[in-house]
């Protein structure tokens, strides 16, 4: 158990773990271009009048949630329309309905069987890459000719193989991962409002 006199050296090595992270990650060529290939075809699905779906669980569903947000409502640019992306995590019904007639693997890859066409894109977040609700929902994407788009840790679990572009975080840490994981989210999300308005 921590004790309270303990608090500021805890909070100053956690704050250095992430200012770490995050400096991994500015050093990261292929980690950027990433960004810059998940935001392309943000782009050009978004130009071609198709739809981004996001999923993830717990604290990965509060990213997707945050990342449609951002370019539903507006990034920084507040004056322009919206786009069409929606969180696969946010319809309570679906995901209730869903956990319970079929079973919680599913919750989102019906979701995708349902809304996602051809041209469109599906991301999943998943901090261990092993998360099967997600890995169903990227499997489902291809099926339907979508993009399959992962973000995920260090070592990639098994969303790799069913990806066509994967974002991975420059750590095994689950903290640090989803810290790595919205400062690229909010670089995809600045990048895409620059080219499309």
């Amino acid at each position: 158990m921590t004790k309270i006199q303990d608090f500021p050296a805890l909070v100053e090595q956690r704050f250095k773990e992430t200012a770490d992270t995050l400096a991994a990650l500015a050093k990261d060529k292929k980690a950027q271009q990433m960004v810059i290939k998940i935001a392309e075809a943000c782009i050009a699905s978004l130009k071609g009048g198709r739809r981004i779906m996001i999923c993830g669980n717990g604290g990965s569903a509060a990213d997707a949630q945050h990342f449609a947000a951002e370019l539903v409502g507006g990034y920084t640019n507040h004056n322009r329309p919206p786009v069409d992306v929606i969180a696969l995590s946010t319809n309570t019904s679906a995901l209730t309905a869903i956990g319970n007639d079929y079973e919680y693997a599913v919750v989102f890859s019906r979701q995708v069987e349902a809304h996602a066409a051809k041209g469109d894109i599906v991301i999943g977040i998943t901090t261990s890459g092993n998360s099967v609700n997600v890995i169903r929902a990227m499997q489902a994407a291809r099926k339907v000719g979508a993009l399959a788009v992962g973000m995920t840790g260090k070592g990639g679990g098994k969303l790799v193989a069913e990806t066509d572009l994967c974002f991975h975080a420059p750590s095994d840490c689950t903290p640090r991962i989803q810290e790595a994981h919205i400062t690229a989210i909010h670089a995809v999300c600045e990048l895409v409002e620059a080219a499309l308005f």
